[in-house]
């Protein structure tokens, strides 16, 4: 057994006790759901930040700079725009309502706004789209473990959803919040000395010149569809929306929310920058997602090269959690909750958010082994959550004049319009005058 590969065991290990220790203070489904709303801001912060530096926000945006130089920065860049708009508007109105009224899901507010086939609707589309996601970021485990010992794609798969499943089934957002403040220091101890080691080792920004040169860049129209998808999706995203419900309190929500954007907006940059150095040293890789592994497992010391490991499997773990606290806290409060058992006791919606989160997992695994890559398990959750949740969420937010009937026909439009034109601003406007219009 490797160095490299004991120390992963050994660091997953960690995420393991640590949830299970967490797990002997959730005691009723709203500890497992909501942490007990008693996070404050730097806990919240923590676990925003985790769950938005993910293998999109590494593997997939070194990636990016490697394919296309400075421009990558838009990738992790509008997803700071829109916490940023999270934590100053829709962010402090929704916690209010969500701690007067007991809401634990996005569902809730949709079905306290509308109705429940409203909230159903949504609810189908959030399945599917989370398991995309979570696909995803299995994928960017399956590729680390790749070139660290050599696994196949479905053992890399494999190993993820058993980490990941393991600690958040035993304690939820509580656990998660907790074993996210380990992977958070982790993962910017690991880019902060990254960036400048792998700079030495490239040559320094004057080697690097003709490299960034003769990058073509995404250009303004890769540009503002990145934006067009990212920002609004990180006003909405019910995983988020659904970790902000476990704040102690308003404040809390502005400057842990605010303190995760301004923390976006710096880490932007390194994995911009790692995807360049990548391109002067491998300008041949077979898949541009292999960027970051190999700057991290080629480039550095080998006592960097451990921290990086971590830095990068951090990443990839503490966003998966999100994901699967948003399908597990939707199977159980949407679907089971709502539909199947109206009556279920606390207990029993409990050990029902827990059975959603292996079984979630389980599934995220499967639909892994099957999609291309990083990039495209997540472009196609952002565009399904931001046609279909932007309108409804935003205007029923602000405004009782849309009826539950005109949000159902903004759904189903704007869906239908972005998968036509590929669009995903030409859904959300269309969306949008459906609701607003008189």
């Amino acid at each position: 057994m490797n160095l490299q590969l004991t120390a992963l065991i050994l660091y997953s290990l960690v995420f393991i006790a640590v949830g299970f220790f967490i797990s002997r203070k959730v005691h009723k489904a709203d500890d497992f759901l909501v942490a007990g709303r008693r996070l404050g801001p730097g806990l919240l912060a923590t676990t925003f930040l985790a769950a938005n530096i993910g293998a999109g926000s590494t593997v997939g945006a070194t990636g990016l700079g490697y394919a296309f130089g400075w421009s990558a920065w838009w990738w992790v860049g509008s997803a700071a725009i829109g916490s940023f708009i999270l934590a100053n508007t829709v962010g402090p109105k929704i916690w209010t309502l969500a701690a007067r009224n007991g809401w634990r899901t996005v569902g809730d507010f949709l079905d306290h706004r509308y109705n429940r086939s409203v909230r159903g609707l949504i609810a189908i589309m959030l399945w599917i789209g989370t398991l995309m996601i979570l696909a995803g970021q299995l994928i960017a485990i399956s590729q680390i473990l790749e070139i660290v010992i050599g696994t196949p794609k479905w053992q890399g798969c494999l190993i993820g959803g058993i980490v990941i499943s393991a600690y958040f089934a035993a304690g939820g957002l509580l656990s998660s919040a907790w074993v996210n403040l380990i992977q958070l220091s982790v993962k910017f101890a690991g880019f902060v000395l990254a960036v400048p080691f792998g700079l030495a080792a490239a040559g320094g920004w004057q080697a690097l010149s003709s490299t960034m040169q003769a990058l073509p860049g995404l250009g303004g129209r890769g540009i503002l569809s990145y934006v067009a998808i990212l920002v609004p999706s990180f006003i909405i995203s019910p995983g988020l929306i659904q970790k902000l419900y476990g704040a102690r309190d308003e404040r809390a929500v502005r400057i842990g929310i605010n303190w995760n954007a301004a923390g976006l907006v710096l880490f932007a940059f390194a994995p911009a920058i790692l995807g360049i150095i990548a391109r002067s040293q491998y300008p041949n890789l077979s898949n541009r997602e292999l960027a970051l592994p190999m700057v991290m497992t080629k480039l550095m010391p080998p006592w960097l090269g451990l921290l990086t490991l971590a830095t990068v499997f951090s990443a990839e773990i503490s966003a998966s959690d999100a994901i699967l606290f948003m399908l597990s806290s939707s199977l159980s409060v949407d679907l089971y909750k709502t539909f199947l058992r109206p009556a279920a006791s606390d207990r029993d919606l409990l050990f029902a958010g827990r059975l959603a989160a292996v079984a979630g997992a389980s599934c995220g695994v499967l639909l892994a082994m099957a999609l291309p890559s990083i990039i495209s398990a997540l472009q196609i959750f952002y565009t399904l959550m931001a046609a279909a949740l932007s309108a409804p969420l935003i205007v029923g937010l602000y405004s009782r004049r849309p009826t539950a009937a005109r949000a159902i026909v903004a759904i189903i439009f704007s869906v239908g319009i972005t998968a036509a034109t590929g669009s995903t601003v030409i859904g959300i406007l269309a969306a949008f005058v459906i609701m607003i219009t008189p």
